[in-house]
């Protein structure tokens, strides 16, 4: 006969064999709901773009829909801080960005978010050459012309953003430090929103994602004087870098991906970073983001630790361009 101190023994270790399965049972149950994605513009926009194609893979592979909700305002910090502030459980997401990562850091001192503090990274999705486009009819036939241009006329011309601190806002402020301009800024709720009013021809130019760009260019129906890239970018042949056009000063690359509040279950982490890397090894998820011109990040830097090492680089690189002055 079993003693009462064998007895005990024996539950004692079969609750702690229980116990043992328990967490990574847990962690095999998410999702168990929809998820939502916070994506911090307009839809139409190249984040907005991005997270559609990819996360729409991600869904499949988790086994819950995942619904993109476009939050607008304050160049995507004010989607950012609700991101930051949602529960730790991996229902709530955001596609974060240059902009929204590290430029903000400089531009917003009294930002309600840190982009290394109140995140975990997820995983990077893709990378976004920048491009210089106008109006189809600015004056300015070529990227030299277009420099003499801006140049001579600084007061009168203007450049449409997406909002302070947003990729199209910081990559034009880049540009125009490099020319010594300051033309008049026209901000919008959102790249897309921008965009539509460059090719209705109620803004001058802008600098803006490829992802946004390639349809209108294809179309005509807005300029594209360079890539601010070392390389042409497929989607765009006939497009020359920076460069090549004259002004090598100018490189700008954006880029998207994503992350999740701070307190995220790494095993969470790890399912969602996951997915997204089986996402973007999907010839279809790949070939979408190829033809918008997007850069598939190579395998070493899907990880959540590489996307963290990104962000730290990312706001020492945009502090010193877009620190306010006063």
């Amino acid at each position: 006969m079993m003693s009462i101190r064998s007895l005990a023994g024996a539950c004692l270790s079969a609750f702690a064999a229980l116990g043992a399965f328990a967490v990574p049972a847990s962690a095999q149950t998410y999702p168990t709901r929809t998820i939502t994605m916070i994506v911090p513009f307009a839809a139409g926009g190249p984040t907005d773009v991005i997270s559609r194609i990819v996360t729409a893979h991600m869904a499949q592979t988790l086994g819950q829909s995942i619904v993109i909700e476009n939050v607008v305002g304050a160049g995507g910090t004010t989607a950012t801080t609700r991101a930051a502030r949602a529960a730790s459980d991996g229902y709530t997401l955001v596609t974060g960005h240059m902009g929204t990562h590290a430029a903000s850091v400089p531009l917003y001192p009294k930002l309600a978010y840190h982009p290394e503090k109140d995140f975990e990274p997820v995983a990077l999705l893709a990378g976004t050459p920048i491009l210089i486009l106008a109006r189809k009819d600015f004056p300015p036939k070529d990227l030299k012309e277009f420099v003499a241009y801006v140049k001579a006329n600084a007061e009168k011309v203007n450049a449409a953003h997406a909002g302070i601190g947003s990729v199209s806002h910081a990559s034009c402020e880049l540009l125009n430090s490099i020319l010594d301009v300051k033309p008049v800024g026209v901000p919008f709720n959102g790249t897309g929103p921008a965009m539509n009013a460059l090719v209705a021809g109620q803004v001058d130019y802008m600098c803006d994602q490829i992802v946004n760009a390639v349809p209108q260019i294809n179309a005509g129906t807005i300029k594209a004087y360079a890539v601010a890239t070392p390389e042409r970018n497929p989607s765009l042949p006939n497009v020359p870098t920076t460069a090549e056009a004259g002004l090598p000063a100018f490189q700008a690359q954006a880029w998207n991906a994503i992350f999740a509040p701070k307190g995220t279950s790494p095993a969470i982490i790890a399912t969602l970073n996951a997915a997204a890397i089986k996402a973007l090894d999907d010839e279809n998820v790949r070939k979408r983001l190829l033809e918008l011109g997007s850069v598939i990040p190579a395998p070493a830097n899907r990880t959540p630790e590489a996307l963290a090492t990104l962000v730290k680089s990312e706001i020492a690189k945009w502090t010193p361009v877009l620190k306010p002055t006063t």
